[in-house]
């Protein structure tokens, strides 16, 4: 799998963003694109790409999850990530290992 992480603090508080790419082979059917939204290590949000949509865990991540779903270009947008994004570090991924 692979795995990217960004880090932002302020005041003491931490909200970061996962994104990774699940995959058992080099096939596009087989590989998920996750995204997932953290403050304080509580997980509020995550896009799935097997989902095809945003998911909230807490109060706040529903609401986030509920405008981020009316915004039809930027669903497109993660949901093209499993092919511009996973495909080919999947793929090179594979390549390295073998």
């Amino acid at each position: 799998a692979l795995l990217f992480i960004t880090v932002y603090k302020a005041d003491g508080f931490y909200e970061f963003v996962e994104s990774s790419c699940v995959f058992n082979s080099t096939k596009l059917d087989d590989i998920e694109y996750i995204r997932s939204y953290y403050y304080n290590k509580l997980e509020y949000t995550r896009f799935s790409s097997s989902v095809g949509k945003y998911v909230g865990y807490t109060e706040y991540g529903v609401r986030n999850a509920e405008a981020w779903n009316k915004d039809t270009g930027d669903l497109a947008a993660m949901r093209a990530q499993k092919e511009t994004y996973c495909l080919i570090n999947v793929g090179n991924d594979h390549e390295a290992a073998l």
